[in-house]
């Protein structure tokens, strides 16, 4: 009979030797040459005799030892897979490595290949998988709980913490079409995003005035760059759409541009007639489609680079908390203030919902002020008899 005493006491000998118990039925303490002790349990399906182990003898009690190879027995008797059986799916059961890979090599290009993904959410994507991979790459899918999912995002910063679990959320809601795991056991589900605060940052026209200057000073060493970006700050488009126009979907006759890839799908965007200017004064690289060129052959200038020249003009400008993005922002804002409606607004810069077109309407702020203020001067000059002319109502004399 096995006793912790006997097997503590228990000496390696010339051959791996099993110390069987008289209570549990197949369950034994082996000891190797190497004097390692484990607990293993013999069993038979079918006609076949195998053994497993079933953990180290430092590892557990012989209590407990005891009771585990009583559930496993009783399992296999149920039909259940055998230990063996168990321990080979959980060797071959895809990981989260796995489903990274099947994301990437197969679901993504199909995606892209269908208009239904942009190369930059693909990019985004594998930025998000690089913060999460060392944490839970080596784990199996099915076996991912939220508290992994908590534990891998919980040390970044607000804004990166939610982009990562909204592409974990994505991953693993894949799993489940693919079987790898049970229907509705996404473990992302339940876990508390952080609270983002909108960005709201309007540059002001002195700014834009400023910025502009700067970008005349870098214009030589930067042209496309700086083109780029006083295109983005006339239009609202974003970044990564201005770079990626072509000379071939710019249409000067009709001042429109096609835009095959967006966030929104393929689109057509009217252009003003300070842009068209502004293209039909750039160069033709060629054997290069784009508009504003890189220095790769049949490359557009690039993101970095771009806003690289935007980061150096914005300090040489004297401009503090400046992203690109703002451009965008502050054309919205304009438009906003001008009196263009949210589905305006949705269609101008290519939203998929009126949420964020909303959000510029109703933080158009000095906009809707100017706005305000001439719709006041305009009736203070009309009732004080000056046919409509626009005087300032904080003018307006008593009497």
């Amino acid at each position: 009979m096995l006793t912790e005493k006997r097997i503590r006491d228990a000496k390696p000998g010339p051959r791996s030797r099993i110390i069987w118990d008289s209570q549990v039925t197949g369950l034994g303490a082996r000891i190797t040459p190497a004097g390692a002790k484990s607990f293993v349990l013999s069993y038979r399906i079918g006609k076949t005799k195998k053994l497993a182990t079933l953990a180290k003898c430092a590892e557990l009690s012989l209590k407990d030892a005891r009771e585990r190879a009583g559930r496993e027995l009783a399992a296999i008797r149920d039909g259940e897979a055998d230990p063996l059986e168990r321990r080979k799916q959980a060797r071959e059961a895809p990981t989260v490595q796995d489903a990274f890979d099947r994301f990437f090599d197969e679901y993504a290009p199909e995606r892209i290949r269908a208009g239904r993904m942009t190369e930059n959410t693909a990019r985004q994507y594998r930025l998000a998988a690089s913060y999460v991979r060392d944490a839970l790459a080596a784990r199996p899918v099915e076996g991912v709980k939220r508290m992994h999912v908590e534990a891998a995002t919980g040390h970044l910063k607000p804004v990166l913490r939610n982009r990562c679990l909204a592409f974990l959320s994505r991953i693993f809601t894949l799993c489940e079409r693919w079987e790898w795991r049970p229907q509705l056991s996404n473990p992302v589900r339940g876990v508390e995003r952080n609270r983002e605060k909108a960005r709201a940052r309007v540059l002001a026209p002195s700014e834009l005035e400023a910025l502009a200057s700067a970008l005349d000073e870098a214009e030589e060493s930067a042209p496309f760059a700086v083109a780029a970006i006083r295109v983005a700050s006339m239009t609202g488009l974003r970044i990564n759409e201005c770079l990626s126009m072509q000379w071939e979907n710019v249409d000067f006759e009709t001042a429109r541009v096609l835009l095959p890839e967006t966030k929104t799908g393929e689109r057509t965007v009217p252009l003003a007639a300070p842009v068209l200017q502004l293209l039909q004064g750039l160069p033709r690289v060629a054997g290069n489609p784009h508009c504003f060129p890189g220095a790769v052959r049949d490359a557009a200038v690039g993101y970095k680079k771009t806003r690289a020249v935007f980061l150096d003009a914005c300090a040489r400008a004297g401009l503090e908390d400046v992203r690109l993005h703002d451009l965008r922002r502050t054309v919205a804002t304009n438009l906003a203030g001008a009196g263009l409606n949210a589905f305006g607004l949705r269609d101008v810069l290519g939203h998929k919902t009126l949420a964020m077109s909303n959000r510029y309407v109703q933080s158009a702020g000095d906009a809707l002020a100017e706005a305000m203020e001439r719709a006041a001067g305009f009736a203070a000059g009309a009732m004080a008899g000056k046919g409509g002319d626009v005087v300032p109502i904080t003018r307006r004399k008593a009497g």
